[in-house]
């Protein structure tokens, strides 16, 4: 996964310095700078590699079972975006902002056991996001982005687990933002989130003979695609 986000800021990077070098005259910077606010939807593929570990059993036999999968969910969530464009020249601008998406995507047991599925199940919601885009106006009206960002999300879970940490990663995205003369302006993004690992354990317990334990973990991954409408003052 590091390979995978050193490849894309590569790839942003690129892309800036390419296209920076035939961007004619008429680019101007001070048409997007300033304070803006925006309202984003947001469509993401969530994917979990999960494992889980299965420790105990009867005192003859005991077991250590370990289940791997990979499980995903789409969703599609819905919030707002604040941020202020500070120019950088005639073209360039530094985009420093914060965004809130308010939803949920819930994916069900890790756990490859069928008497066991749908016991246990993960909750992702509440995405909240700053970051940092350096920007290339390609226009009056049009301009190019790369963004990196710092994302949290709330997690939650149901069944006989413990709740484990909510989750935290980096967002990196490329995007283009258009600007009308009014201040109106249409965003376009698509990146990926890389969550830190999670893990979890089952609350368990003692029946006659029989103990067991198992614990829970996972990678989250989302990618997305998103569109803002907002106003620029």
């Amino acid at each position: 996964m590091n390979k995978l986000k050193t490849m894309l800021c590569a790839f942003c990077t690129l892309v800036l310095v390419n296209v920076g070098t035939t961007v004619t005259a008429v680019a101007d910077s001070s048409g997007f700078a300033g304070p803006y606010v925006g309202f984003q939807i947001l469509a993401a593929g969530i994917e979990m590699d999960g494992k889980s570990r299965e420790t105990g059993g009867l005192p003859a036999t005991g077991n250590k079972d370990t289940d791997e999968l990979q499980a995903g969910k789409a969703a599609a969530i819905a919030g707002w975006e604040v941020g202020y464009a500070v120019p950088i020249g005639s073209m360039f601008l530094l985009d420093i902002g914060a965004s809130f998406l308010s939803g949920e995507a819930k994916i069900e047991t890790l756990t490859d056991n069928p008497a066991a599925r749908g016991n246990v199940s993960f909750k992702v919601d509440d995405v909240k996001t700053i970051y940092i885009s350096p920007t290339l106006a390609l226009s009056e009206t049009s301009s190019l982005y790369a963004k990196i960002g710092l994302s949290e999300a709330d997690v939650g879970v149901s069944g006989d687990i413990t709740t484990p940490a909510n989750l935290s990663g980096t967002n990196l995205a490329l995007g283009t933002r258009s600007v009308l003369s009014s201040g109106i302006f249409i965003r376009t993004e698509a990146g990926m989130i890389d969550y830190n690992g999670i893990s979890a354990h089952g609350k368990g317990g003692a029946t006659n003979a029989i103990k067991k334990t198992t614990s829970y973990s996972a990678d989250p991954t989302v990618a997305y695609g998103s569109i803002s409408l907002g106003m620029r003052f």
